[in-house]
């Protein structure tokens, strides 16, 4: 395994705890069952911490899909 599989796995693991930290943005559960107000094209008001998480989970998942290409490229 070497130092760029690494990487990747704790790129993945960071981007799943920082998406589960996301509050949600729906109606709550009969809001996903029903497809009500789910939009991922809406645009949210954030503030705050939500808003440096938004930014944090953007990076991660650009610094994922990158990685996964290096690893695929170079594996």
């Amino acid at each position: 395994m070497g130092t760029l599989d690494i990487i990747f796995i704790i790129v993945s693991i960071l981007l799943i705890i920082i998406s589960l930290m996301q509050g949600g943005k729906s109606e709550g559960a009969s809001g996903a069952i029903t497809g009500g107000g789910l939009n991922i094209f809406v645009k949210t008001k954030e503030r705050g911490s939500e808003k440096v998480i938004s930014y944090i989970t953007y990076g991660l998942a650009i610094l994922f899909f990158l990685l996964a290409i290096l690893v695929k490229a170079l594996g």
